[in-house]
């Protein structure tokens, strides 16, 4: 169901796990995918678990929601653009096709420890066509404060009813029993503080943007390192990371 491909318990394979897609892009870097393209690599593979009897985070949910949103709105980036960014004033938000995508100069470079040495390579040009492809599941360039500004806007109720809200925060539980995950939203804990948004992270970066409501607090922390990989570069991120929260929210 949809509901299912929400919250990740469709049961869906992660595209992102197939070895011929992951070797296919680091062979063709400069390759455009399409959402079919993505979900190619997991036709015919059978489902994970059963549908609805566990959470595990799927990519490929979320490409084939887009295709759905495609469906139902005739396109699913202008429909974004039209009930998200515009409404809440997005000036330097952007997705897919629209004017200025991926073409700001000031854009920050993109780095990766390909082998997991601390040694870094510049792949800004490959992240950025990375990101350019991402269907769904990512694609969406922004800046700190407009990320902040978007997740305020949502659980302020300026984009979705009071009763959807509701239903976005109905967490599913991880194989540990605690909540995890409900439609679109995370559901976090740091340093013993709740926290609902989202994290992600790809060849040459990663983010994370979350709300703390007992605090009242909006957090993004982005980083220009990959995440895909481990990088000894990771530990001391996380230190500072988790010194920011602490300063925050102590």
């Amino acid at each position: 169901t949809v509901r299912m491909l929400l919250n990740h318990t469709s049961g869906v394979p992660e595209y992102n796990y197939a070895p011929a897609y992951v070797t296919y892009l680091l062979q063709h870097p400069d390759h455009y995918f399409t959402a079919e393209d993505y979900l190619g690599y997991i036709k015919g593979k059978p489902l994970d678990f059963a549908p609805g009897s566990r959470y595990s985070y799927r990519n490929s949910n979320y490409v084939i929601l887009s295709l759905i949103a495609d469906t139902v709105t005739g396109d699913h980036a202008r429909f974004i653009t039209e009930t998200i960014f515009v409404p809440l004033g997005l000036t330097h938000t952007f997705y897919r096709s629209e004017p200025g995508y991926l073409n700001y100069p000031e854009l920050t470079n993109a780095y990766w420890d390909r082998y997991s040495n601390g040694i870094l390579e510049n792949v800004s040009q490959l992240q950025r066509n990375n990101v350019a492809c991402l269907t769904g599941d990512d694609g969406i360039v922004t800046t700190p404060a407009e990320a902040v500004l978007f997740l305020r806007g949502l659980m302020e109720g300026r984009l979705l009813s009071a009763t959807t809200l509701t239903e976005m925060k109905t967490w599913v539980r991880d194989d540990k029993g605690n909540p995890a995950y409900g439609l679109g939203l995370d559901y976090a804990v740091f340093n013993g503080r709740i926290a609902y948004g989202h994290s992600g992270g790809g060849i040459g970066a990663g983010c994370e943007l979350y709300y703390f409501p007992a605090e009242n607090t909006y957090v993004f922390v982005g980083i220009n390192l990959g995440t895909v990989t481990y990088s000894p570069l990771h530990d001391g991120a996380k230190k500072a990371r988790n010194r920011l929260y602490r300063a925050l929210l102590d």
